[in-house]
């Protein structure tokens, strides 16, 4: 017997498939990766220049942007983050490194690649059950849903948890998806010391605990928007052998 949709039947809305754009110069790798995405059920698109990939992100509102990274090319491709974290700031950005990462210069690299936006850092060398749990993680954090409203004031800082807004003496701050979310992570506990792995899990995801250039990447980076006064200690404190905290005015 057919069955005959009536008006209390629910209706059913497939889920929204993730949107991918990999702009990789390994043509080995790229077919690598885009199998390994299109049998994770995302939905994967190509750009094979810089142009591409700035059109490609004006127009279409991508989840994450995979970039792949040479090292004769590490500025040219630094810069394309740079200009896809300014046009998508609510897209991950993923750099995959394909060439050699052994070397002096790679943890360089690696925070270049954080500070100019850049959500995660992974060598192509990796095996595919970790490079897809890396982007997972990344993909759970930009769909983190907002909590409950909540304002959290310290000092000239004023940080509205629902909404991801900071502002500073009336002044709004931006801040990238993760510097914001590793500065709720502290400012809503202050005094709080946090170890460098309770702070990594916390912003990157369970996966994480051992890479500290992240941690100071990202540390650097909000000191530089949220410390403008400089007769006034870091709202951020070291912790020496620890991690960090936040520290309110009062405490400073």
């Amino acid at each position: 017997m057919k069955h005959v949709a009536t008006a209390a039947s629910p209706a059913i809305v497939p889920a929204r498939r993730i949107r991918i754009l990999i702009a990789l110069d390994d043509p080995g790798f790229h077919a690598r990766l885009s199998i390994l995405l299109h049998a994770g059920n995302y939905v994967v698109e190509e750009a094979n220049s810089r142009q591409k990939v700035q059109d490609s992100v004006r127009n279409i509102a991508f989840d994450l942007i995979i970039l792949g990274v040479k090292r004769h090319e590490f500025e040219h491709v630094i810069e394309v983050c740079r200009q896809v974290r300014t046009s998508a700031p609510r897209s991950g950005i993923v750099l995959v490194s394909l060439g050699d990462s052994s070397d002096d210069a790679a943890g360089d690299r690696r925070a270049d690649g954080l500070e100019a936006g850049a959500d995660d850092y992974i060598t192509a060398a990796v095996e595919s059950r970790e490079f897809l749990a890396r982007i997972r993680a990344v993909l759970r954090r930009i769909h983190l849903a907002g909590s409950p409203r909540q304002i959290v004031r310290s000092g000239d800082l004023e940080m509205d948890i629902d909404r991801r807004h900071v502002q500073q003496n009336g002044s709004p701050i931006h801040l990238t998806r993760t510097e914001f979310d590793l500065l709720a992570t502290m400012m809503q506990k202050p005094g709080t010391p946090f170890t460098h792995v309770q702070l990594l899990r916390s912003v990157w995801g369970p996966d994480y605990g051992s890479e500290l250039e992240y941690l100071r990447a990202y540390i650097r980076l909000l000191r530089r928007k949220i410390d403008n006064d400089p007769a006034r200690t870091s709202y951020i404190r070291t912790l020496p052998g620890v991690g960090y905290s936040f520290q309110s005015p009062l405490d400073l």
